[in-house]
């Protein structure tokens, strides 16, 4: 099976080829440089250049609060790029998995959002990012797996952990939001999950999927255990509300997703947050900048 993966050089995407290549898969990783999904014929050249079975579309518009100014050019970017995608899968033959986000929920809930919970996204970045799975699932409707994820932290590039790994460096205390809820999960773990599920998807197997880790914690929850996983107190963690750091998007309350359907693709439910964060941190504080002696 020949795999394309678009937006390459973001956490996921790295992961995600890297995954593939351990599993001795035939794997292509195209960055925004060498792919711009907003471009419909250089996503068709793409394609007919690679002839994948599979394509797993990592490109994405991730700046939440700047979507609040600019939503029309994250549009082209969450919305327009998969539906270009799409199109040429469609014309290809190929398969798509496309990631998406817990954003396109409201995040009012008080219990795990199924799979089929009615989207209703509350910020520009919530929008776009709907717009894209509804492009993909009307295109593809046989062929194809939207795979929603949240809180996502990797050995590469920015996130949540990496930030409070620095700040226990350099910051007495830090003060952390401690009433948002939802599932810290590896990015590692989320390529896993497409590595599986991607030979899976076709007829009798395909719609959204949640590939997000099990347990749920708020970001308070989640720094105290960075903390302490670093060997510090993690009491220097001080808990805050959501309104102590507004945003011009409004975060949801509850982002918890349910995994319902990975039991139809044969496959095991997730692991807790908590022991793959075990795991992950060795290999982020080894990927994080030196500091300057």
């Amino acid at each position: 099976m020949r795999w394309l993966v678009t937006g390459a050089a973001g956490m996921l995407g790295r992961d995600t080829v890297a995954e593939l290549a351990r599993r001795g898969e035939d794997v292509t990783g195209l960055d925004r440089a060498a792919l711009d999904v907003t471009r419909p014929g250089a996503v068709e050249d793409a394609l007919a250049a690679h002839r994948p079975d599979l394509v797993v579309n990592c490109a994405a518009y991730t700046a939440v609060d700047a979507a609040e100014h600019d939503e029309p050019r994250a549009l082209r970017v969450n919305g327009d790029g998969p539906a270009h995608l799409a199109r040429a899968c469609a014309r290809h033959g190929a398969r798509l998995v496309h990631v998406s986000t817990d954003y396109v929920f409201p995040g009012t809930a008080r219990t795990p959002y199924p799979e089929d919970a009615p989207p209703a996204p509350r910020t520009a970045y919530g929008r776009t990012k709907l717009a894209g799975e509804r492009a993909v699932l009307i295109a593809l409707p046989d062929t194809c797996a939207v795979v929603r994820t949240a809180w996502l932290y990797g050995a590469h590039g920015t996130s949540f952990v990496r930030t409070m790994l620095d700040l226990e460096r350099r910051r007495d205390t830090v003060d952390v939001v401690a009433d948002q809820r939802g599932q810290p999960t590896w990015s590692a773990d989320v390529a896993a999950r497409i590595a599986d599920l991607g030979p899976r998807v076709g007829p009798a197997l395909h719609g959204v999927f949640h590939a997000t880790a099990a347990g749920e914690a708020t970001w308070y929850d989640l720094a105290r255990a960075v903390f302490r996983a670093a060997g510090a107190d993690p009491d220097r963690v001080r808990p805050a509300r959501s309104d102590a750091f507004p945003r011009p998007a409004p975060r949801p309350a509850y982002s918890v997703l349910a995994h319902g359907r990975w039991r139809e693709a044969g496959l095991g439910a997730p692991r807790d947050w908590r022991t793959a964060l075990s795991e992950a941190l060795p290999l982020i504080r080894e990927e994080s900048p030196r500091e300057a002696s």
